[in-house]
């Protein structure tokens, strides 16, 4: 079958590696334009645009998929099917009908639960117990369209969104091949989705990871969980950003965000709104993550203390 790819971060790597090598023809990437990166603002390509320049396949990249130059490119490429994996822009509804079979997209979350960007992160920030990859028709809505294939995976209670991420990228890449070999032989079941079910995983920022003491220590946990690695959860001490990047739920009692116990044998407990948090990773702004113990050895924090 002969496709057009379209995706931007690393996540859909996966899913254009697989696609090559299945024997389909990827006519051309479309991804978001480099951007500015590090503290020296050099312009970086994306992963998805590294890995098909790699591959020998011709890339795009429009700052807008409106202006019809975008259409005009498809039209010339002339895809049976655009295959979309974290792009990053609304396709227009010009685009969305264009190929012969549709627009497929990959999405990282068992739909109609958590629609939207961040749908990795938000599993684990909302506490599932279970995430998965879902393929699906593209429509106008987000993340809206009649669904194909579902797989489904455990999240460990201790399981970061980078450890999901990885998972799920390489379920990703198999659902798709799967799909597509569905479509060409005709054996592809669309399910409609609810969408009285449907929740929503808005996009990331840094403000995400401020975490909130007075909640009970099993979210305040799942929210570092979830924004390791980016953005990382963080409060304030001694009016500096101390990113706290690994915790365990423990049992403890004292005012919200209060350091109930700080001592290199048993690390840094904080008081939640139920039960309290043993950090044992955190990061001092300006400084390098370390383990509690490191930060005791450098750092004064007495028990009585309020982390804001």
């Amino acid at each position: 079958m002969k496709a057009v790819f379209m995706g931007t971060p690393d996540f859909a790597v996966g899913c254009l590696k697989s696609l090559h090598e299945s024997g389909h023809q990827v006519l051309g990437v479309f991804s978001q334009p480099d951007k500015p990166k590090g503290r020296k603002q050099i312009m970086t390509a994306p992963p998805v645009k590294e890995t098909a320049q790699a591959l020998g396949i011709p890339v795009y990249q429009p700052k807008t998929l409106r202006d019809g130059e975008a259409l005009e490119i498809i039209k010339k490429l002339n895809p049976d099917i655009i295959i979309v994996v974290a792009y990053g822009k609304i396709l227009p509804g010009e685009i969305l009908h264009f190929p012969k079979y549709g627009c497929i997209n990959i999405h990282a979350s068992l739909l109609p639960r958590l629609r939207g960007a961040a749908p990795i992160n938000f599993a684990i920030i909302e506490g599932d117990k279970t995430t998965g990859v879902t393929s699906m028709y593209m429509d106008e809505g987000l993340d809206t369209g009649d669904m194909l294939i579902c797989r489904e995976t455990d999240i460990g209670p201790d399981m970061t969104a980078g450890e999901l991420f990885d998972r799920l990228s390489v379920m990703g890449a198999e659902v798709l091949i799967e799909t597509i070999e569905k479509i060409e032989n005709g054996t592809a079941e669309r399910t409609p989705q609810d969408g009285s079910l449907a929740t929503y995983a808005p996009i990331m920022t840094k403000e995400t990871g401020k975490i909130d003491f007075s909640l009970p220590a099993a979210r305040v946990h799942d929210l570092v969980r979830g924004t390791d690695p980016w953005p990382g959860a963080y409060c304030v001490w001694n009016e500096k950003t101390l990113k706290i990047c690994r915790t365990r739920v423990t049992e403890g009692r004292g005012k919200c965000g209060e350091v109930i116990r700080a001592d290199k044998s048993g690390g840094i407990t904080v008081a939640c709104g139920e039960g309290a948090v043993r950090i044992e990773e955190l990061q001092l702004q300006g400084k390098k993550r370390m383990s509690a113990k490191d930060f005791l050895n450098g750092n004064k924090l007495e028990p009585g203390t309020i982390l804001m």
